[in-house]
């Protein structure tokens, strides 16, 4: 079992920066496929940001250029920096692991993840 815990949401201007973390447990964490989504308020789950095991990463075209996703595989640990916030980002955070890892477009499906953490809210504001 790999337990998932996310951190680091909170309450935000448009246009300010803001840090997730996660941090998933288990012994091969450098082989995890890890991956963000987000669910706003009465729409899908939805993908934001993608890192495989390797090290590639993919993101939604929305945040493209403004969300970075990196891992730290010394601390067990992926980051989502996210700059120029806005509105529309407003959503809970959920950080997703996939200990068999993986590479590809197919990290972009919630159903390929196999743990997910309880997720924290992100609350932009204007």
């Amino acid at each position: 079992q790999v337990q998932v815990v996310e951190s680091g949401g909170g309450l935000v201007q448009a246009g300010a920066s803001l840090g997730l973390s996660c941090t998933a447990s288990g012994r091969t964490f450098s082989n995890y496929a890890m991956a963000w989504f987000r669910q706003a308020p009465g729409k899908e789950r939805q993908f934001v940001a993608a890192i495989s095991w390797s090290g590639n990463t993919y993101y939604t075209d929305s945040v493209k250029g403004r969300f970075t996703i990196s891992r730290d595989n010394a601390k067990n640990t992926v980051t989502l920096r996210m700059n120029s916030l806005k509105l529309e980002d407003t959503a809970v955070y959920y950080c997703a692991a996939k200990p068999l890892g993986g590479e590809g477009w197919g990290l972009r499906s919630a159903d390929r993840y196999d743990y997910w953490g309880q997720g924290t809210q992100v609350t932009v504001s204007s």
